[in-house]
């Protein structure tokens, strides 16, 4: 998906004091009320409260997010209501968003204070394409599409159950109410889905007749005669690809092999969706292997071309930022979430401003420094212009897992256990010790093991490597060592101090299994230390401490997420492989590595897109990004190599 820069909003008051779009020439609702219109046309016209009683989950799609007062009463309504639904999903396309000082201005008088204060302080940054924003503890999430209507719908994976058809009039906006899109609600129609809009135009009541909906005319809404009502009653609905489904299983139950931060934010992800879930991990404690270093960077990348690297890195950083602001309040994390420098050895800074200008990126997300302004930031007297992130920075991953899963309710930790083979048991598998004792057995089993899955699974097409790095560490108070105010990444990276500490590295070594800590690495980190910082402190190498992992790192540098391919279909004639998509897969069975040296950053947003898998819910990426870390891509790619 090719994603287009954001305009934000322009928003006025008219002479009667109603929030005003001049480029559009209309208002954002109606002078009898926001909320009223919300309750009577989109509440009331899709029968809700009503139909969410009972349910486990309940999905809404809006096609014009505007101020939000639609969310705000949906929201209302759904926590007034003792027999709502479990969870509410709120999805929303908005192509003009309000920056976060405009919707404060708008809401500062707002009926619902305390909902709408909630809304503008989780407001993400004015970044293209989804951003999953959680309330309620999770149980509350709107996923805001910033872009297009036409070009961000075919993007979702959802189960709708209720429309919102919102916008400007037909006549000022009418992008909004093409045929093709409306036509495309119907994809993504669950069964017995309804469809509201306060608009009676002839054009729309058309448009939903074609994609399935049954319309009807009903009494309209401040001074209106006629709004629209419908439900999807199509004359045939094609079927689902299979790879997209949801896990066949009848109880919410898991099994998650590895306890680092893939396996920690996959067993959360999934507990926040009522799923009971066990931990396995060869470990006593979590976070030993690859998560177990003293500190980690995380922040997003700034790439010309916007593709699938630079959108998934921009989407899981700011989803981690969101997140962060809850967790480390309540739990102690060591770390900074104050800024990241990563410098720019390639651009001057008017090459990276021009950049900045074209994605339209906004300076919440990332600004473009010269070396005087980073070093400022910094503390260090850098050479170099640098990508600076506010919500970037770093943290001790183990005790981010040690928060996510003291936060999440649902998790049993087992420690101590070796997960040998995996097994069909009926509808569900068994894991298996060395001894070939049953240590766990569960309908659904994610494998977040890192390069231990592959031993699991043998799969065939499977290029994942184990890359060693070593860190070093050294005292703050070094003779030569100039400590940093911010993280600085480069040519390698430097935490700055942390308990009499500075932290640096780290080496690359695809192919190395030699787990002990060398000092020819540490003198190769302390040059790395010069080169990034001009800092050259005097120590001696072989007396200074590190620690050695293991990175696991796909061929395209992306994660490995999602149901685990059936690689017999190679074998097989007469099946459509050309896309990842179509690739049949294991049932009840998922996987979550490759998280590489971004696993922070990373972890969080892929959790939450295998947790979608798993659960059948909207997924918070778009498809074509969900399809570039499918674990099935690298069988589809091994398909059109054998066509070729």
């Amino acid at each position: 998906m090719k994603t287009e820069a954001l305009r934000p909003a322009r928003i006025a008051f008219n002479e009667a004091g109603l929030p005003w779009a001049p480029d559009f020439g209309d208002v954002y609702h109606s002078s009898a009320g926001a909320l009223a219109q919300a309750r009577h046309v989109f509440l009331g016209g899709n029968g809700l409260p009503g139909r969410w009683r009972g349910r486990r989950d309940f999905v809404v799609l809006e096609t014009g997010f505007g101020l939000g007062n639609n969310f705000l009463a949906t929201w209302q309504a759904w926590r007034e209501d003792p027999a709502r639904s479990e969870r509410l999903q709120f999805i929303s396309i908005e192509k003009h968003p309000a920056t976060r000082d405009d919707l404060a201005r708008v809401h500062a008088a707002h009926a619902l204070p305390q909902l709408a204060s909630q809304l503008v302080t989780s407001w993400p940054a004015l970044t293209p394409n989804l951003h999953a924003l959680d309330f309620e503890d999770g149980r509350v999430r709107l996923l805001l599409g910033f872009g297009e209507v036409a070009a961000l719908l075919p993007e979702l994976r959802a189960e709708v159950d209720a429309f919102f058809l919102d916008g400007f009039a037909p006549s000022k906006n009418p992008g909004m109410w093409e045929r093709r899109v409306l036509k495309g609600l119907g994809r993504l129609a669950a069964p017995g889905a309804t469809a509201a809009t306060w608009s009676a135009a002839r054009a729309v009541r058309d448009g939903l007749t074609e994609a399935g909906f049954s319309v009807e005319a009903a009494a309209g809404f401040g001074g209106k005669r006629d709004m629209t009502v419908a439900r999807f009653e199509p004359r045939f609905v094609p079927p689902r690809l299979a790879a997209w489904q949801g896990a066949p299983a009848s109880s919410r139950e898991a099994v998650v092999v590895g306890g680092g931060l893939a396996g920690c934010t996959a067993a959360v992800a999934l507990a926040r969706r009522g799923w009971s879930c066990t931990v396995l991990d060869r470990h006593p404690v979590p976070a030993r292997e690859a998560s177990g270093n003293a500190g980690g960077l995380f922040h997003g990348i700034v790439n010309p071309q916007d593709g699938a690297h630079a959108r998934f890195n921009r989407a899981a950083a700011l989803h981690l930022e969101r997140r962060l602001r809850d967790l480390r309040r309540a739990h102690p994390i060591a770390g900074q979430c104050d800024g990241l420098l990563r410098l720019e050895a390639h651009n001057e800074v008017d090459a990276m401003a021009r950049q900045l200008d074209a994605l339209a990126l906004p300076p919440d997300y990332v600004q473009g420094l010269d070396a005087r302004q980073a070093s400022e930031h910094s503390g260090l007297p850098l050479q170099l212009p640098a990508w600076y992130y506010p919500g970037g920075g770093w943290l001790r991953p183990g005790d981010l897992c040690a928060a996510l899963l003291r936060d999440a309710p649902g998790i049993r930790w087992r420690g101590s256990v070796e997960v040998a083979a995996l097994r069909q048991a009926g509808e569900d598998r068994e894991l298996l010790d060395a001894t070939g004792t049953v240590v766990a057995r569960a309908p659904v089993v994610v494998l977040a093991n890192s390069a231990d899955a592959a031993r699991l699974l043998g799969p065939r097409h499977w290029p994942l490597s184990a890359v060693r790095g070593q860190t070093t560490s050294l005292p703050a108070t070094a003779s030569g060592l100039r400590p940093a105010r911010l993280p600085v990444a480069g040519a390698g990276y430097v935490l700055p101090p942390h308990d009499g500490r500075v932290w640096c590295g780290a080496t690359t070594g695809p192919g190395d299994a030699d787990p002990s800590v060398r000092w020819a690495d540490h003198e190769h980190n302390l040059a790395q230390l010069a080169r990034l910082t001009g800092s050259m402190p005097d120590v001696d190498a072989s007396t200074l401490s590190g620690r050695v992992g293991w990175r696991n790192v796909s061929d395209d540098r992306l994660p490995v997420i999602g149901p685990v391919p059936d690689e017999r279909c190679l074998d097989r004639g007469g099946l459509r492989l050309d896309h990842a998509r179509y690739v049949p897969r294991h049932a009840g069975l998922y996987v979550y590595t490759g998280l590489a040296s971004r696993g922070i950053t990373w972890s969080l947003l892929g959790a939450e897109v295998l947790a979608a898998w798993v659960a059948g819910d909207a997924c918070p990426l778009e498809n074509d990004l969900r399809d570039a870390l499918d674990a099935a891509r690298f069988v589809s790619r091994a398909a059109r190599r054998q066509a070729g």
